[in-house]
C-alpha cells in the first residue's frame, strides 16, 4: 500500500518533459474538465429556464474582465517566461518573485473588486440593458459573490504558472476540475434552495478547490508564501512584458462587454444561446489549441535563442494543432443542431433555444481553426520576449470585431449568431496576420511550411461534404417535410425511404446518426489526409504507439522495482 501511495503521488508530482506528453495530460484533463462544465450547463438548464441561467452567466462579466485584465494575460505572457529564466539562475530568487507577484495581484484585485462591488448597479445598467430591474439586482448579487471568487483564482494562477513553468502539467490541469465539480455538485444538491445563487455558491465552492489542490505541490517543490512586496528587477521585467498584453486584454474585456450589452438587447436568452454556443466550440480549442500552447511555451522559450530549431518546432506544433482540429470543427458545422440537441435538449430548453444555440455554434466553429492557432503563435511571440507584436494585431482584430458586432446586430438586425459570426471572421484576420508576421522574423514564409495546413483543409472539407450527406439521408424528417435536396429529386421519389431512415425526434435514434456520421467522417478526414501525402497521420499514428509501448514499460519496470520507495527528492526537477 505504502508503495502505491508513493508510485502516486511520484505520478502526481513528476515531470512532463517533452511538449507531446505534456499537452497529452492537458489534452485529457481538458477533456474531462470540459465535460464536467457540460454537466454544469446542463444541470443548470435542467433547473432553470434560458433566461435564467442568462443572469447567472450575464453576473460572470464584471469578475471575469478584472481577472483577465489583472492576472490571466500576465500568466500567459510574462510570467513563466521570467520565471523559467529566474530559476535557471537562482532558485530563490524565482520563488521570491512568485511570492511577491502573488501578494501584489491579490491586493490590487482587492481593491478593484470592492470599487467594483460597490458601484456594481450601475456598471450593469450600462453594459446590460435589456434586464429589467430585478434581473439586473440578480445579476449584481451573484457578481459580488463571484468576485470573492476570483481573490482565490488570483492566487492559485500564480501557482498554476509555477508548475507549468517546471513542467508540472497534471496538477493545473487537474484544478480546472476541481472547480467545475464544487459548481456541480453545490448547484445539484442546493438549488432548492437558493435557487439561482446556488451556482453561485458553488463557483466560489470551485475556486477554494482550484487553490488548495495546487498548493501542496508548489510548496513540495519550495514555492513559499510570505508578504514580500519588493519589486525587483524579474518583478519589474514581468510588468514589463505584461504591459502589451494587458493593453490587449483590456480591449478584449470591453469587446466581451459589447456582446453581452448587443445580445440583451436582442432577447433576455440570448446571452445564453451565445455563452452556451462558446461553451462548446472552446473545447476543440483548449484541447488541440490551448493544451499544445501551453505544453510549448517552456520549450519554446528555451530555444528562443535558435530560430532554426525554434522555426522547426513551431511548424511542427502548428501542423499538428491544426490537423487535430480541422475534423472537429467541421462536424460542429455540419452537425450544429444534433450536438446542441444531445448535450443541452431539456424541458425547459425549446427548440427555438437549440436553433439559435446551434447558429452560434456553427458560426463559432468556422474560426476555431484560427482561434487554436493564435494561441500558439502569440506565446511563440511571448518565447520570444516580444508582447508588442500580437497585442497590436490583437487590438486591430477587437476593435474590427466591435465594429461589425454592430453593423450586424443594430443595423442588419441579425439575431445573435451575428456576434459569433463577426468573432469568427476577424480572428481569423488575426491569424494570418500573425502567422505571416512571426514567419517573416523568423526567415520568410515557404511553401513547405504552407503545405500542411492546406492537406488539412482539403481533408477537413471533403469529410464535411460526407457528412452533410449522410446526415440528411438517413434523416427521417427531411423525406417526409422535403427540407432537403433530397427529398425534392425525382430520382428518389420511389425510394422506400422507411427501411433505412432514422426518426431523429428520439433521443437514441438522434446519438446513433451523429456517432455515425461522425465515424465516418473522421475516417474520411483521416483517409484523405493521408492520400493527400500529409506527414501529421503518420506521425500521429506513431506517436500514439510510442505512447502506449511507453506505458507498458513502465508497467513492467514498475512491477520490477514495487517495493522500493522513491525518496522526497527523486520528483524535484526531474
Amino acid at each position: 500500500m505504502r508503495g502505491l501511495i508513493a508510485k502516486s503521488k511520484n505520478f502526481l508530482s513528476s515531470s512532463q518533459d517533452t511538449v507531446f506528453s505534456a499537452a497529452g495530460i492537458i489534452m485529457f484533463m481538458i477533456v474531462a474538465s470540459k465535460i464536467l462544465g457540460l454537466v454544469r450547463n446542463t444541470i443548470l438548464l435542467e433547473l432553470f429556464p434560458a433566461e435564467e441561467v442568462s443572469l447567472f452567466f450575464a453576473a460572470f462579466r464584471l469578475p471575469d474582465t478584472i481577472f483577465e485584465v489583472l492576472v490571466f494575460g500576465t500568466f500567459s505572457s510574462a510570467f513563466i517566461p521570467v520565471f523559467t529564466k529566474a530559476m535557471k539562475k537562482d532558485k530563490s530568487c524565482a520563488w521570491n518573485v512568485a511570492s511577491t507577484v502573488m501578494n501584489w495581484g491579490v491586493v490590487i484585485f482587492g481593491i478593484i473588486g470592492v470599487l467594483v462591488a460597490i458601484f456594481a448597479d450601475n456598471i450593469y445598467q450600462i453594459v446590460a440593458p435589456g434586464y429589467t430591474e430585478a434581473q439586473r439586482q440578480i445579476i449584481v448579487d451573484q457578481a459580488r459573490i463571484l468576485l470573492i471568487a476570483q481573490v482565490f483564482f488570483v492566487a492559485s494562477y500564480v501557482l498554476t504558472g509555477v508548475l507549468e513553468s517546471l513542467r508540472r502539467f497534471l496538477i493545473p490541469a487537474l484544478a480546472p476540475i476541481f472547480y467545475n465539480a464544487g459548481i456541480v455538485l453545490t448547484t445539484y444538491f442546493l438549488a432548492k434552495d437558493f435557487g439561482l445563487m446556488a451556482p453561485t455558491y458553488g463557483v466560489l465552492l470551485g475556486a477554494i478547490a482550484h487553490f488548495a489542490i495546487q498548493l501542496p505541490l508548489a510548496v513540495k517543490l519550495g514555492f513559499r508564501i510570505n508578504l514580500k512586496f519588493n519589486i525587483t528587477g524579474e518583478v519589474k521585467n514581468i510588468g514589463k512584458l505584461a504591459t502589451p498584453r494587458l493593453i490587449e486584454t483590456i480591449f478584449i474585456q470591453f469587446s466581451k462587454m459589447v456582446e453581452l450589452f448587443l445580445a440583451s438587447l436582442v432577447s433576455t436568452a440570448s446571452y445564453a444561446y451565445f455563452y452556451l454556443g462558446n461553451t462548446l466550440q472552446s473545447l476543440p480549442v483548449g484541447l488541440f489549441g490551448i493544451s499544445i500552447a501551453k505544453a510549448a511555451l517552456p520549450t519554446l522559450s528555451d530555444l528562443s535563442d535558435d530560430f532554426s530549431k525554434f522555426r522547426q518546432m513551431l511548424n511542427k506544433l502548428l501542423s499538428h494543432v491544426i490537423f487535430f482540429i480541422v475534423p472537429f470543427a467541421v462536424m460542429m458545422i455540419v452537425l450544429r443542431v444534433p450536438i446542441v440537441r444531445i448535450v443541452y435538449g431539456r424541458e425547459l430548453f425549446d427548440w427555438q433555444s437549440t436553433y439559435q444555440t446551434s447558429l452560434v455554434l456553427s458560426a463559432f466553429a468556422v474560426g476555431i481553426l484560427s482561434q487554436a492557432g493564435i494561441a500558439l503563435l502569440s506565446r511563440a511571440f511571448y518565447a520570444l520576449h516580444d508582447t508588442k507584436t500580437p497585442v497590436v494585431v490583437a487590438i486591430i482584430t477587437i476593435l474590427s470585431i466591435i465594429l461589425v458586432n454592430f453593423i450586424l446586430i443594430k443595423v442588419l438586425n441579425v439575431d445573435v449568431w451575428g456576434l459569433a459570426a463577426s468573432y469568427s471572421f476577424c480572428i481569423t484576420f488575426q491569424f494570418v496576420a500573425l502567422y505571416v508576421l512571426l514567419f517573416k522574423r523568423l526567415g520568410g514564409i515557404k511553401v513547405v511550411d504552407i503545405i500542411p495546413i492546406l492537406q488539412s483543409l482539403f481533408a477537413g472539407i471533403i469529410s464535411g461534404f460526407v457528412m452533410f450527406f449522410l446526415l440528411k439521408f438517413f434523416d427521417r424528417s427531411v423525406w417526409i417535410k422535403k427540407i432537403s435536396f433530397l427529398g425534392q429529386l425525382d430520382i428518389v421519389q420511389n425510394i422506400p425511404f422507411e427501411i433505412f431512415v432514422l426518426d431523429t425526434r428520439y433521443t437514441n435514434n438522434l446519438l446513433a446518426l451523429t456517432f455515425f456520421v461522425s465515424i465516418i467522417g473522421i475516417f474520411t478526414y483521416l483517409l484523405c489526409a493521408f492520400l493527400v501525402g500529409s506527414k501529421e497521420v503518420g506521425s500521429s499514428v506513431s506517436c500514439f504507439l510510442q505512447m502506449v509501448k511507453r506505458k507498458k514499460q513502465k508497467q513492467t519496470l514498475a512491477k520490477d522495482t514495487e517495493t522500493i520507495t522513491p525518496t522526497s527528492g527523486d520528483s524535484i526537477l526531474s
